[in-house]
């Protein structure tokens, strides 16, 4: 069980391998949401097969590209995201973006609980025939939250094991399904149909890349036990990679399916839909698997954000801190199953926000870290006015303006189900590329504005080395 909490890894325990970093990554994206997602960008975005194609290769490119560049600060700094954070932000300045992250994390983990939940309930009635009930709700969302718990509370050596295996399992499995779909096919309707305009590959681009968005943050804390000599270069593409190798066959598998099935891109519950489109020998195992999948996913995240917890000033440790995130899951994800008509609609509203509260932290921390910035240990831990990290009152204000302004510019151009800025209609807005401004404008506000006093330890900035 791992027992560190915010405290750098010092350099004789960094024996991690880069190549860990591809089947992380890969357990990170074993949702089969990813299935309905693909087979919006036919129904909704009118795209064609070729056209997907293109999308799902972009979009984890983008978005899994940043969170290998920012787990490059992992192994310089060896510590946390958002412990490292606080070298940029300040100590109290940190606390601005570190409690919207950690607030939206809980939406996160939500929906993956719920959509965990949905898969437990519908092998139960493929299986058993077992009719949906409140009782059975809470029980299977019990069962997932609490193996998320566990699996989180372990610490990080738990979560790559598990990763490397549920990779492997899904990936089988998700090859099985693909030889069934290939079969099954009217390959001539999916390939003659008509291409799609370029305006709605971007907006699929923009809407499959938020997911990726949201890992960011997150990229330092499988990072920080790579000793400092790791090629940054490698763990970009292992990072890349792994996320591409679930994502590309997940999309594109949901676009043939949803050829012939084009209710898989609206239901509600696109668990229960898509297990009778296989036959049960294929349904029940990929259902099973994809509950771990999901489980892993959820574990990963309450990892991260038990770390967030921790810079938001909860004095308690690490698994605890996991533990707060896993009850309020649990509590919003019994109200968002039990007293909502389905979660399709606010899941794909909640992760266009997402990115966008994410995707301003990012466009700081990116151009601080393209700065050279070096990390000093004692002054990541030290909270009080005596630590080099605290800046103008524990402000770096700079940063935090260039965040509080990339933020606010983002939402201008966000229209989701809940909330609709201003400029939501603009070409950036109807693209779903609210992120990529807010990434742009918070990274070069930074990048003009004079760096605060108090960077890091003594002799400066260094390169950044791939």
């Amino acid at each position: 069980m791992e027992t560190r909490g915010l405290e750098p890894v010092p350099d004789s325990e960094r024996t991690g391998r880069v190549r860990t970093l591809f089947p992380t990554w890969a357990g990170a994206n074993l949702t089969v949401l990813l299935l309905t997602m693909g087979a919006g960008l036919v129904v909704f975005n009118g795209l064609n097969f070729w056209q997907v194609l293109a999308v799902a290769i972009v979009a984890p490119v983008v978005s899994f590209g940043l969170v290998g560049l920012v787990s490059i600060a992992g192994k310089q700094g060896g510590a946390p995201g958002m412990a490292l954070s606080r070298a940029v932000f300040g100590q109290r300045g940190n606390l601005l973006p570190g409690s919207l992250i950690w607030i939206a994390r809980w939406g996160w983990e939500t929906v993956n609980a719920v959509t965990g939940a949905y898969a437990l309930l519908a092998v139960l009635h493929l299986l058993f025939s077992v009719e949906s009930s409140n009782t059975l709700i809470m029980v299977t969302l019990l069962a997932f939250v609490g193996s998320s718990f566990l699996v989180s509370g372990l610490g990080v050596r738990a979560l790559r094991v598990c990763c490397t295996w549920s990779a492997y399992l899904f990936g089988g499995f998700s090859v099985l399904v693909l030889i069934h779909l290939f079969g099954r096919t009217e390959w001539r309707d999916v390939l003659d149909r008509p291409a799609g305009p370029t305006a709605m590959m971007i907006a699929g681009v923009g809407t499959l890349a938020a997911g990726g968005i949201s890992w960011v943050p997150t990229g330092p804390d499988f990072a920080r036990y790579l000793p400092r000599t790791a090629s940054g270069r490698a763990m970009v593409v292992a990072t890349v990679g792994g996320a591409g190798i679930v994502f590309l066959p997940m999309v594109l598998m949901g676009s043939v399916m949803a050829v012939a099935t084009p209710g898989l891109a609206v239901t509600q519950d696109p668990v229960s839909f898509i297990g009778p489109l296989l036959p049960d020998r294929l349904s029940v195992p990929y259902l099973l698997i994809a509950v771990v999948g999901m489980v892993l996913i959820n574990a990963m995240s309450m990892y991260s954000a038990g770390f967030t917890a921790q810079t938001l000033g909860f004095m308690i440790p690490r698994a605890w801190a996991v533990g707060v995130n896993a009850a309020i899951s649990l509590f919003l994800g019994s109200l968002l199953m039990m007293t909502a008509a389905g979660f399709l609609d606010s899941f794909v509203s909640f992760l266009t926000l997402l990115a966008v509260t994410f995707s301003a932290w990012i466009g700081v921390f990116c151009v601080d870290q393209l700065r050279g910035r070096t990390y000093d240990p004692e002054a990541l831990l030290d909270t009080t006015p005596a630590s080099a990290y605290w800046y103008t009152g524990g402000f770096a204000v700079t940063a935090v303006t260039a965040w509080a302004a990339g933020l606010v510019v983002g939402l201008l151009f966000t229209g989701v189900e809940w909330f609709s800025g201003p400029l939501a209609a603009t070409w950036i807005g109807r693209h779903g590329l609210g992120w990529a401004a807010t990434i742009a404008v918070s990274a070069a506000l930074y990048a003009i504005l004079p760096r605060p006093a108090g960077r890091g330890r003594p002799g400066g900035d260094a390169p950044l080395h791939f």
